[in-house]
């Protein structure tokens, strides 16, 4: 990246400044306000990170956060990429990742590009196939959330998980 951050908290940048380059440095402060290590104990911990992630891309994107036993980040993984509206979710690939991270957690995120957040009758069936599949390596399912534009629903706040 091609800035520098000055020691009153303003950046300087050497060259033009796009909206692409605006992202780019944005995703890296997300990053570096949940790094590894961050605790994912309330939905709206995962919301921000998603939302921030994610809000905003023209595509359908599926998030895994990897969560150890007190629910600190492992890892973020953006696991699957899609069409404008729909994006194929294997159980198989989520199991094994878990299984890499040593996982005792995750939390599911994806983004609707439409701009509405309420979750479809596909997103409840995949969040049940996929907490089947987790539960038979012991990991929990604490969340999934779908984030449409600024609009954020959480299955655990609902009650739907």
């Amino acid at each position: 990246m091609q800035y520098i951050r000055e020691s009153n908290g303003t950046y300087t940048f050497p060259q033009a400044v796009t909206p692409a380059l605006i992202l780019a440095i944005a995703a890296e402060l997300i990053d570096q306000r949940h790094p590894k290590g961050t605790n994912f104990n309330a939905p709206e911990t995962a919301i921000d990170f998603l939302r921030h992630k994610i809000g905003h891309l023209p595509d359908e994107h599926f998030y895994v956060l990897y969560l150890n036993t007190q629910h600190e980040l492992i890892a973020a993984v953006d696991t699957f990429r899609g069409s404008l509206s729909s994006t194929q979710i294997h159980p198989r690939v989520i199991v094994r990742e878990a299984l890499l991270n040593n996982s005792a957690a995750v939390i599911f995120g994806h983004n609707h590009p439409s701009g509405l957040a309420e979750p479809s009758q596909a997103d409840r069936a995949v969040t049940v196939r996929l907490r089947e599949a987790l539960a038979l390596i012991d990991v929990r399912v604490l969340d999934h959330i779908v984030i449409g534009g600024r609009d954020a629903v959480s299955f655990a706040q609902r009650g739907i998980l």
